[in-house]
């Protein structure tokens, strides 16, 4: 196949692929450093490279998952509390090899929407790198991101607009 079918295939295998379809099996830290790397070659005007990606794994990532399960917990009134959709959170992050939190820096220097879709683009470059990997991924955007910004370090020009959970596949 030439470049342009080895392409088009990746485009049209790519798709979200959820932690509980995950194999147990780590990623490599080569692979890992690759997905992230292909995100910076996405384009972005006045080359503000707006994306600001932190990888969770191992303790780190059950400390997420903790934070997360608590962030939900004390932020839902107790009758619109989950204990499934508790658990969930825990399961999807722990089930994850790698979960990457997904933050974008607003420069000022272009407007904000250029620099949201910057960061998009970022993302679905990993999209694909994890598909020519054989590695699952998706990207989610819970409400509860909202409440990360400590943990993040996330300072007032940035916004987290989500986490990219990845798993290697059967």
């Amino acid at each position: 196949m030439n470049k342009a079918e080895v392409l088009k295939e990746i485009i049209e295998q790519r798709k979200s692929i959820f932690p509980k379809d995950y194999a147990e099996t780590e990623i490599s830290q080569e692979i890992i450093e690759e997905i992230l790397n292909s995100g910076t070659f996405a384009p972005n005007h006045k080359r503000t490279k707006p994306w600001r990606f932190k990888i969770f794994q191992g303790e780190e990532k059950a400390n997420l998952a903790f934070e997360m399960q608590e962030i939900y917990k004390s932020t839902q009134a107790p009758q619109t509390f989950l204990e499934k959709k508790y658990q969930d959170i825990g399961f999807k992050i722990n089930k994850a090899d790698a979960v990457v939190s997904i933050v974008v820096n607003f420069s000022g220097m272009v407007p904000e929407w250029e620099e949201i879709a910057a960061v998009s683009m970022a993302v679905q470059n990993m999209y694909l790198t994890c598909t020519a990997n054989g590695v699952g991924c998706y990207w989610s955007s819970p409400k509860i991101v909202d409440h990360l910004k400590e943990s993040l370090t996330i300072e007032e020009n940035q916004k987290c607009l989500g986490l990219f959970y990845m798993g290697n596949l059967d």
